[in-house]
């Protein structure tokens, strides 16, 4: 397992080199330019920009403005804000916990609703458990967040005046800091809840017509017994993909879910620095969701052996 794990990190450090060009390629060919205001400052002398854009080094060749970038990631420097003239990396740590809780919190209420459910749902197959969890996870996962957002805060915001519809980070009293967490934290939860019990569900109902189970119940083991040991274990493993492919989220945000309650988490500086042409600041964020991604999928193969007896790695 070790040897296993040391060729797959080896093997990630090239995908990531690869990634990490595609990446820098895009953004430094995209348009939009991060002095675009000054260019459209009359008072500012066309001089005065050239001297700005060469401090920055956004006049050079783009190979050469990827090794230096390279270069610097490799050192632990993630270089600064155009936008802000902040260091990436502390624009990156004021929004991350913000991120952790509110997405971070709808992430594991999602799986822990959606687990239960999904596995319940395939062993009472047909039955009006499974037409309710069912049509509950279509219609789930079939509104956009967007739409349930602005439908809660209509009804618990406007309409009963319970929670609060912006969230404020300087707020610390810890019951309200629940209370403006409740409909973000809602609107997320449902949709990966939705998700993730449509893939539970149709993974265990996958296994549990195989031949190693009915011939764990030939046996006389317990039907909880069955289905936990035996069908739950060999269910979870392309749940686990699909989780490891989802957890880059809690890092990068839920873009549309922090536009909608003003969350100031990384999703909305990703949003904001698209805007400003702020090169470093997303070319920060997409590459460490890159990082998370490879690394992901390397535990969730590790994870696989765990689950898998039979799955076995040289």
């Amino acid at each position: 397992m070790t040897r296993y794990i040391v060729r797959r990190l080896l093997t990630a450090v090239p995908t990531l080199v690869i990634i990490s060009m595609v990446i820098f390629g895009i953004l430094a060919l995209a348009p939009g330019d991060p002095l675009g205001q000054l260019a459209a400052n009359p008072d500012v002398p066309p001089e005065v920009r050239q001297n700005i854009l060469h401090q920055m080094g956004l006049d050079q060749p783009i190979p050469i403005r990827y090794v230096k970038w390279a270069a610097s990631w490799a050192t632990g420097n993630w270089g600064y804000s155009f936008a802000s003239h902040v260091p990436v990396v502390r624009l990156l740590l004021q929004r991350l916990p913000t991120d952790l809780w509110v997405i971070g919190t709808g992430y594991v209420i999602a799986v822990l609703i959606a687990v239960p459910v999904g596995v319940i749902s395939a062993v009472k197959q047909y039955s009006l458990l499974d037409q309710v969890a069912t049509t509950g996870a279509f219609i789930g996962y079939s509104l956009p967040t967007f739409f349930t957002g602005v439908l809660m805060i209509i009804v618990f915001s406007v309409r009963l005046h319970w929670l609060p519809f912006i969230y404020n980070v300087q707020v610390h009293d810890p019951v309200r800091m629940l209370k403006q967490a409740v409909m973000p934290v809602a609107v997320l939860a449902l949709f990966q809840s939705a998700a993730l019990t449509r893939f539970v569900r149709s993974s265990m109902l996958d296994n549990v017509g195989q031949d190693y189970v009915r011939t764990a119940r030939a046996k006389g083991l317990a039907q909880s017994r069955v289905i936990v040991r035996h069908v739950l274990r060999n269910g979870l493993i392309p749940i686990v993909t699909l989780i490891a492919l989802q957890l880059p989220t809690v890092f990068t945000g839920a873009v549309v879910t922090e536009q909608i309650f003003r969350v100031p988490g990384v999703g909305s500086l990703l949003i904001t620095s698209i805007q400003n042409s702020d090169t470093p600041v997303v070319m920060a964020i997409a590459f460490v969701a890159a990082i998370l991604v490879v690394l992901l999928n390397i535990a969730a193969d590790v994870i696989y052996g765990a689950l898998d007896p039979r799955i076995r790695y040289g």
